[in-house]
């Protein structure tokens, strides 16, 4: 996948360690949200892995990923209250209503409402909704970065194979 046209990160190296956090999350959720772009929905969908890994899914897994750490954990709601699924491998399950719009636009909300959700903590301010128990902000932003990085990875390949079908 290109990198995103605005490449946040490289705009932060001189930044507070704050703005650095971000800017790579930002780079990678829109990496992952463009993964679809281009694509007709069949291709969203389509299967290569034994597992139920699809760029769709993936796009969807992610929205999911940033309502658990970001919505979760922030205000210590229940994923029933919040609307998603209890774990993470049920949140790659696509319904007849995901498409790529309503998919890539999920996704941009729950980023933009993780922003938001953190924009008055500071990187040391303890997280306390997450099962594991309390958490510094900056471990989260680190573990959301790590899964982000490896699911651009999988997107890369999948989007690899399939426009070269």
């Amino acid at each position: 996948m290109p990198a995103p046209h605005s490449a946040f990160a490289e705009n932060a190296i001189h930044q507070p360690a704050r703005a650095q956090f971000e800017a790579f999350l930002q780079d990678h959720r829109t990496m992952l949200n463009n993964c679809l772009n281009g694509l007709t929905e069949e291709q969203a969908r389509r299967s290569l892995v034994s597992s139920r890994t699809t760029l769709l899914g993936l796009v969807k897994h992610a929205t999911f990923v940033e309502k658990v750490w970001f919505d979760e954990a922030v205000t210590c709601r229940s994923r029933a209250e919040i609307g998603i699924p209890a774990g993470p491998d049920e949140s790659f399950i696509l319904t007849d209503e995901d498409t790529i719009a309503s998919v890539q636009q999920a996704h941009r909300e729950a980023y933009e409402a993780a922003r938001q959700a953190t924009s008055s903590l500071a990187l040391d301010d303890m997280l306390l909704g997450n099962r594991r128990g309390p958490l510094p902000l900056h471990w989260v932003y680190l573990h959301v970065l790590r899964e982000l990085a490896q699911h651009c990875g999988h997107a890369d390949i999948l989007r690899e194979q399939i426009l070269d079908s």
